[in-house]
């Protein structure tokens, strides 16, 4: 008996029985046996909260009495009594992406016991080199939260609670605080907002109470309120974090317009862990010519994020998995904020709002280029070109597709595996005459979803005028025209008003198109 390098664990009760070979007492003997299984880190020894997907012979997930279950797996704190059924089961053990995966089987025999530990093997550890990892769309029991971090190496949470459909938290329990902090650098908030109407897929946070005009017995249905008029009133609280659910959602160049908008979802619960949500009803239409398959929606989504950045506007890009209302585990897509060492709550957001941040959903980057993380602006100077130095560390589970540079808008440089090994993580110099941005991503193979990475943006910054594409912002002026053409409210005020929503809306990428700088 042993476990090999898959990890195969078998009950030391098959050799046992075997040995005996009594009748009598296997006939006897309940249709089960136990197994207990401890996880620790491999370098420390300590015991790991984990995620474990566990199937029976005909691969049908298995729940397990009292602990967290969501379609296919489990999470637990450090070690877990099974008690199972007689037959063969397969696994796989998870502590977030910053750990190996260890899977393998197992055939639990009648009346079997054994116990195993499992050791787990850090790839890296990102809040040592000063990046923290959060999710901004989780939307479990409460109760939960704490475990599910834990097993996700989660440092921050949103926690929605209230929705378009429904609010199940209409605010705080006596004595329970909106925001907690627990294991010394983990913190959850709960009152978490989400508008998933067809015309909405906006998210709000930091409220210290759900907006009721957003429930549905509050008259919040179809196309009005607009998600912009809400978004409006969220902002009369000043500490209020309003995001786009998705890059695809129809209304976002009216919310860029309005500037109700503070960040972006780049890798979103869309992305799940074995496929993609295709299509929604309140999606913005794509060319699948030209985006298809399984990378068809994201790489959209990232051309869409990329026309933002190009029409001139800067906008830091973040992450949810979607966990409860989709089948994603807590920080499947989770986005890193660098803090340091000294990290806290408002630290953590002040780094998102200032951009130095890697999204991701598999590979972890961590960025640096002259010094600098995401979100910084390098300043030119008139008549010199500026050269910069790229440089990434990666580690990955997945085999990675392409590692590129994209500069205002592409690829500015794609480069081999082995010959970023090669350069030690240098990439090729960056060369500009005049403003603009660029990113580092990195996009894998996983085939049946859309599995990658992507550094929020850098800035470059020469004397005169900015860089605005005439290109980029046409294609949000035809969106708002396309959108407002297809608006269907059958009251005429409430038409009347998000109609003017939108005019001003056209002024305002009309405005942006005059004042482009380049084709």
């Amino acid at each position: 008996m042993g476990w090999k390098n898959e990890l195969i664990l078998r009950s030391a009760a098959v050799a046992l029985v075997g040995l005996l070979c009594q009748e009598s007492r296997a006939l006897a003997a309940p249709r089960s046996g136990e197994l207990e299984i401890k996880v620790i880190d491999a370098t420390t020894k300590e015991p790991l909260a984990c995620r474990m997907h566990l199937k029976n012979a005909r691969g049908r997930p298995r729940k397990l009495p009292k602990l967290p279950f969501l379609k296919d797996h489990v999470s637990f704190d450090g070690s877990l009594s099974m008690t199972l059924r007689e037959g063969d089961y397969t696994f796989e053990l998870e502590c977030g992406p910053e750990y190996h995966t260890r899977m393998g089987h197992f055939s639990m025999e009648r009346g079997g016991t054994d116990t195993k530990t499992v050791p787990m093997k850090r790839i890296v550890d990102m809040a040592a080199e000063g990046w923290w990892g959060g999710d901004l769309y989780v939307h479990r029991r409460v109760e939960d939260i704490p475990l599910l971090m834990r097993a996700e190496d989660l440092h921050v949470a949103q926690v929605v609670t209230w929705t378009d459909k429904k609010n199940d938290r209409p605010g705080k329990r006596q004595g329970q605080e909106l925001l907690t902090k627990f294991d010394t650098n983990r913190y959850y908030r709960i009152l978490a907002g989400r508008d998933g109407r067809p015309s909405g897929g906006i998210s709000i946070f930091h409220l210290e109470a759900p907006l009721l005009t957003l429930q549905s017995n509050h008259g919040a249905t179809g196309e009005y309120p607009p998600g912009v008029k809400l978004a409006a009133e969220a902002q009369e609280n000043k500490n209020a974090w309003i995001e786009a659910d998705t890059l695809v959602a129809q209304d976002l160049p009216l919310w860029i317009a309005h500037q109700r908008l503070d960040s972006v979802r780049l890798a979103n619960h869309r992305y799940t862990r074995e496929g993609y949500i295709d299509e929604e009803p309140s999606d913005r239409p794509r060319d699948r010519t030209i985006y298809a398959d399984a990378g068809g929606l994201g790489r959209w989504s990232n051309s869409i994020y990329y026309k933002l950045l190009e029409s001139g506007l800067r906008i830091p890009p973040t992450a949810g998995s979607g966990s409860g209302d989709g089948p994603n585990p807590p920080g499947y897509n989770r986005v890193y904020v660098y803090c340091g060492k000294d990290f806290s709550y408002q630290r953590w957001w002040e780094g998102l709002r200032a951009g130095r941040v890697v999204v991701t959903n598999g590979p972890l980057l961590r960025p640096l280029v002259e010094g600098q993380r995401p979100g910084h602006v390098f300043k030119g100077e008139a008549g010199k070109t500026l050269h910069l130095q790229p440089e990434v560390k990666l580690a990955t589970k997945d085999r990675i597709e392409y590692l590129e540079v994209v500069k205002n808008g592409r690829a500015a440089s794609v480069v081999r595996l082995d010959d970023y090994v090669a350069r030690k993580g240098r990439l090729p110099t960056l060369s500009f005459d005049s403003s603009g941005w660029f990113l580092i991503r990195a996009v894998t193979n996983a085939g049946k979803t859309y599995r990658f990475a992507s550094t929020g943006p850098y800035y470059v910054e020469f004397p005169g005028e900015p860089r605005i594409s005439r290109t980029a912002v046409q294609f949000f002026c035809d969106w708002v025209d396309q959108r407002a053409a297809s608006l269907e409210i059958s009251d005429a005020e409430q038409a009347e008003e998000v109609q003017t929503l939108h005019r001003a809306a056209r002024d305002f990428w009309q405005d942006l198109l005059g004042r482009a700088t380049t084709d």
